[in-house]
């Protein structure tokens, strides 16, 4: 019989910080981890319909570069998006741009850190800069990049371009 904490659900998100772009500050850093199973990347699939042989063949994955079955390039980029999400700047934040790219393949039972690393916020607006990497965890690094982040608030201005749901 579950315990009555097995029971609550998952605990509610972190509140969004008040205020503008003072919230982060240059220098500030994340990290979120993960190790990458077979049923993510089956899910991952199902979700976006890549089921390239790299990530379910084995013979297939065997006779290329990579010498054995890979994690969709989305799993890896995903841990960004959730620490961005979640974590630096936080709840409320999306990305205006990405600029990263992928220096090795992420293997099923890699262990993944992504890390973020705030590089410039805008003086009047809730916008930053971010340096990205993922390692494994050999030291490897994965993935690198930039990022620029917008975090909304509630009762704040719409973005351009965006109409509000239903108009």
């Amino acid at each position: 019989m579950p315990t009555p904490d097995e029971t609550a659900g998952p605990p509610p998100p972190p509140s969004p910080p008040s205020g503008g772009a003072g919230q982060v500050r240059v220098g500030q850093t994340a990290r979120r981890r993960l190790t990458v199973t077979a049923d993510h990347v089956a899910g991952y699939a199902r979700l976006t319909g890549d089921f390239n042989p790299l990530h379910f063949d084995e013979a297939f994955a065997a006779r290329t570069r990579f010498g054995a079955l890979v994690a969709q390039g989305g799993l890896t980029t995903g841990l960004l998006h959730a620490l961005v999400a979640m974590d630096l700047p936080g709840p409320g934040t999306v990305f205006l741009s990405q600029n990263w790219k992928f220096t090795a393949p992420v293997y099923i039972g890699d262990t993944i850190t992504a890390q973020a690393e705030v590089v410039s916020v805008h003086p009047t607006k809730p916008v930053c800069q971010l340096k990205v990497r993922v390692t494994r965890q050999t030291g490897d690094t994965v993935l690198e990049g930039e990022a620029w982040c917008y975090t909304l608030r509630p009762g704040g201005p719409a973005l351009s371009g965006s109409p509000p749901p239903g108009a």
